[in-house]
């Protein structure tokens, strides 16, 4: 490993980390898109076994992979190889991660207001004996022209339920702005060296991410058995688990993060004077927070 001193900037040996887990990143999307697949296309029904499989084992790789990764980084933490020069730009790489975020959910609600605001009104304002679809009206939420197939039952426009903003979605919301107040309440503690509210803070703010990821995996049973509501539900359906299935999988990143973060906590990993691993944790979770304000209102409430 490359010596470190003041005056060098320390950069770490080779390692396979990024490779095998751009492989996971493969299999898991290819998985995804297989299942997809053969929910629209039934001469594709080989593909849905192999396809469920890559996506167990693509989680399974990132999973680990992610873990060996930031368990590298913590060895190369806790001896002393990060001094003022990397603590500047590790900071300076997690501002412009979490601007690229900024940036993806922007594009997504984009596509939102797109479809509310312009492209749903303007195929409803179609002469109807030119337009393709005939039964469409301008109105949101709109499932398009057609119903849904629900297995093997179709389910016409009229008994197809948008999500509401009350139940689980508002439960989730309470849990996740909670959470944003157990973080920096666990930063207050370890700032004032404080390791038992350091500690209880951080265990706090773990189990309100995991309620928050079991209410929603609730939400979605209950979206798919009961409302009607799937990702072939038109417009609304397909921008519904757009952004709250990727922010879904943010929080569980973010989980992950906050778990690896209370385990270095309890094992006296950070001081009040050097402790970024978790700074950039808790911003990237407050991130979160704010992503999911904008999704309880515009994709819940409006």
């Amino acid at each position: 490993m490359t010596t470190h001193s003041n005056n060098h900037y320390f950069v770490p040996h080779g390692a396979i980390y990024p490779v095998v887990l751009s492989a996971g990143l493969l299999a898991l999307a290819s998985g995804f898109i297989f299942s997809v697949a053969t929910d629209k296309n039934k001469d594709l029904a080989y593909l849905e076994t192999p396809g469920k499989w890559m996506m167990y084992v693509g989680a399974a790789i990132i999973l680990f992979m992610t873990f060996k990764w930031l368990s590298a980084v913590v060895v190369e933490s806790i001896t002393g190889q990060y001094k003022k020069w990397e603590d500047k730009s590790f900071r300076i790489a997690m501002i412009v991660f979490i601007c690229s975020e900024v940036a993806f959910f922007a594009a997504f609600f984009g596509a939102l207001f797109y479809m509310r605001i312009l492209s749903v009104p303007d195929l409803a304002s179609f002469d109807p004996l030119f337009t393709p679809y005939k039964d469409f009206l301008g109105t949101w939420p709109s499932i398009g022209p057609g119903g849904v197939v629900l297995g093997t039952e179709y389910i016409p426009p009229a008994n197809f339920k948008p999500m509401h903003w009350n139940g689980l979605p508002l439960i989730n919301t309470i849990l996740l702005l909670t959470s944003g107040a157990t973080i920096t309440w666990a930063h207050w503690g370890l700032i004032k060296n404080n390791r038992k509210q350091l500690v209880i803070g951080m265990a706090l703010t773990v189990a309100l991410g995991i309620a928050f990821l079991a209410c929603q995996a609730m939400e979605y049973h209950e979206a798919y058995t009961e409302m009607g509501l799937t990702l072939g539900s038109g417009a609304y359906g397909a921008t519904f688990f757009m952004l709250t299935g990727f922010h879904g999988f943010h929080v569980t990143l973010g989980t992950i993060m906050l778990i690896v973060i209370l385990l270095r906590c309890m094992k006296g990993h950070f001081t009040p004077e050097n402790h970024f691993g978790f700074e950039g944790v808790a911003w990237y979770w407050h991130f979160v927070d704010v992503v999911w304000l904008g999704l309880f209102i515009f994709v819940y409430m409006l």
